[in-house]
């Protein structure tokens, strides 16, 4: 880990570490003793002044704040983390993640592209059978999107498929040829296996919402309603420009903050206390 951070800082960053307040992220039930690790090598190899470790989740919630959803700025939310192989939902309550509440489904990205790969498979003929998941992944990130009403959304392309079906260029890496492909259904079935599992795979069968909701009514009972935003009956789905890199921006928004300095661990608190201040990081940035 010393090597692959002394990498980051001086190769791509380029900066100099003893003259920077570092953020770190974590994933949500990181250890306590990774923390005191992260934190022995930061001050003890790269001599920070200053450090702050924070949950991604936290992040994800304070990048929301650019949406013109929000109204007021708070760090309480259902965090949706979906990766490549894994789906987290993590409750978050004014800046702190409900651990015990925190489920997961094995529906992710990648899940996504092996079923839209397996649509084109069955309709189109002139993909490259080594390129087809290449494909998949093109077509789910550059056309994807989730309908209200799927029922209405095959009703749409059906009457009007001009307009809705999309053609996708690709470039067979072996002669270099073009090849043209039609995207219809697959737009909107892709991203619909969050909600209908059992097109996928039939060994789950719980969908996102359903997870949200449990996570939620598992949450102790004086959280459940910021929660569910703005009212019990119905969840308010917060979306903004900067989804993909939520953790980054989030970060940068509270760092950039005044508060932030004043919360960092510094280096006199390392070494009059040790690696162990780094266990608790307070909550900040609730400019509300």
């Amino acid at each position: 880990m010393e090597r692959f951070m002394e990498q980051v800082i001086f190769k791509y960053l380029r900066a100099e570490p003893e003259d920077h307040y570092f953020l770190m992220t974590e994933p949500p039930l990181n250890t306590p003793e990774n923390r005191e690790y992260l934190a022995e090598i930061m001050f003890e190899s790269f001599n920070i002044p200053g450090l702050y470790i924070a949950v991604q989740a936290v992040l994800a919630l304070a990048a929301s704040w650019t949406s013109r959803q929000v109204g007021d700025r708070t760090l309480t939310g259902t965090v949706v983390d979906s990766g490549d192989g894994v789906t987290h939902v993590i409750p978050v309550a004014e800046g702190y993640v409900i651990g015990s509440c925190i489920k997961h489904i094995p529906i992710a990205g990648r899940d996504i592209t092996y079923f839209i790969q397996q649509l084109l498979r069955e309709r189109e003929v002139g993909i490259p059978p080594e390129q087809s998941l290449e494909t998949a992944k093109a077509i789910k990130e550059k056309y994807c999107y989730i309908c209200p009403d799927i029922v209405k959304e095959f009703t749409k392309y059906d009457m009007d498929p001009h307009k809705w079906i999309k053609q996708y260029t690709g470039i067979n890496a072996i002669n270099r040829d073009k090849f043209i492909i039609d995207v219809g259904y697959e737009r909107f079935l892709g991203p619909e296996i969050f909600f209908h599992p059992e097109f996928a795979s039939p060994d789950f069968m719980q969908s996102i919402s359903d997870v949200v909701d449990e996570v939620i009514q598992n949450c102790p009972i004086d959280v459940r309603r910021p929660l569910y935003k703005p009212r019990p009956i119905e969840v308010q789905v917060i979306s903004h420009p900067m989804q993909r890199y939520a953790v980054w921006f989030g970060g940068s928004m509270l760092a950039s903050t005044p508060e932030f300095f004043d919360v960092c661990h510094t280096k006199k608190d390392y070494e009059e206390y040790g690696p162990s201040i780094c266990r608790h990081n307070p909550v900040f940035g609730i400019m509300s």
